[in-house]
């Protein structure tokens, strides 16, 4: 008996219960919690993932959950531990760092974020990490370290040396 992705929709909706989906493998739970990520369904999302997780604790599955659980139940350290497992179990994928870096970002902690997303690109290039690095621009060091960044002087260096850039950059 094949298993219908529409009933098992239905029984997401009408319930919580992950035993209710013992229908599905863990990979299809996985792909129906990724699409329902991405379409902001975010319930949805939380629900088929715990499932896929509880048959598979991969970490692909373990960073992908965290960020659902992030969105849904606004747990960030709870998402934030299963990000670094899944880190700690597959360094060299990048896509967990942009999954705990937008984790991060629903924390309101940009600073980490970023910091994050840049150890993400050491580890192995993504488009995704570089439209967030670029969405959350970018912030040179003061032109005089010893002075804070608001005073007037690192202020006025600093706008010189973006006028100087871009002109180079023009030319």
């Amino acid at each position: 008996m094949s298993w219908d992705i529409k009933q098992a929709t239905r029984r997401m909706t009408m319930t919580n219960n992950i035993d209710d989906l013992a229908g599905p493998a863990g990979e299809e739970l996985f792909r129906l919690g990724t699409e329902a990520l991405a379409g902001k369904d975010y319930p949805a999302a939380q629900r088929y993932l715990q499932a896929a997780l509880a048959r598979k604790r991969s970490p692909d599955h373990l960073s992908q959950y965290a960020l659902a659980l992030a969105h849904q139940s606004g747990d960030l350290q709870k998402s934030l531990t299963l990000c670094r497992e899944a880190i700690q179990r597959e360094p060299r994928n990048p896509e967990h760092f942009l999954r705990m870096g937008v984790i991060y970002l629903i924390g309101g902690r940009r600073k980490e974020a970023i910091r994050i997303f840049h150890l993400g690109l050491r580890v192995g290039k993504h488009p995704a990490i570089t439209r967030w690095l670029a969405f959350l621009g970018h912030r040179q060091k003061p032109m005089l370290p010893f002075l804070s960044r608001t005073n007037p002087l690192n202020k006025y260096l600093g706008k010189l040396r973006r006028s100087l850039s871009e002109k180079k950059r023009s030319s």
